[in-house]
């Protein structure tokens, strides 16, 4: 399977006028971050990808996953995973229901406690399936978080100002594991941010949006 998200001719419009051009593939493990002012419309990208456009805009073009056209799916179906700047846990579940929230139906419970475990083991927090979400430190909920979206099985993640509320030093820690994370499981990562120091991170190329409202 060629693993890719390959964005053809994605074009988004506000008003009629094109707020976004980009075209560009991204390659299994590969990280592609895109920069740009505020209210360029980064995050409006993303929902295109997702399928979660708001109706103020339209698109155009093509979103293809591993050769597949995702474009028209609806976005349980796309198999595309994101990260928020908020880790979005919920607060009256435990950890581990937050796990199983993001694991597809079927399966035994013993077999699903096994994959939560595991999880919790592959970010250094064994033993914190019970724990509620609220006694967890800024850099755990972003672990938990992280694996949560990964136990969703998903072929491509999508990473939205993802690290921008961490302080320096947890930033870097969970920014590495991501990136790592991602490579290992042969992931196209698509990283929207204005954080320089988030796009060099992440080793892969770099896109600059331009404003085109005002061209």
């Amino acid at each position: 399977m060629n693993k890719s998200l390959n964005l053809q001719e994605v074009c988004i419009l506000r008003d009629g006028a094109p707020l976004i051009e980009v075209d560009h593939t991204i390659h299994a493990g590969e990280v592609l971050s895109v920069m740009g002012p505020s209210g360029v419309g980064k995050s409006t990208l993303l929902s295109f990808i997702t399928g979660t456009l708001p109706s103020a805009f339209k698109g155009m073009g093509r979103v293809l996953l591993d050769g597949s056209d995702i474009t028209q799916k609806p976005p349980h179906a796309r198999h595309v995973g994101i990260l928020f700047q908020d880790d979005l846990l919920f607060p009256h579940m435990s950890v581990g229901a937050n796990l199983a929230f993001g694991m597809h139906p079927g399966g035994s419970k013993s077999e699903k406690r096994a994959k939560i475990d595991a999880s919790l083991r592959d970010v250094g927090l064994e033993g914190f399936a019970d724990r509620d979400p609220a006694t967890l430190s800024g850099g755990q909920k972003a672990r938990v978080a992280l694996m949560r979206m990964l136990l969703s099985n998903p072929r491509a993640l999508l990473l939205d100002e993802a690290f921008s509320r961490l302080d320096a030093d947890l930033r870097a820690q969970v920014r590495d594991l991501v990136f790592r994370t991602a490579r290992e499981r042969e992931l196209p990562v698509l990283m929207v941010t204005h954080d320089a120091e988030d796009a060099k991170a992440a080793g892969g190329e770099i896109i600059e949006l331009k404003d085109l409202r005002a061209c």
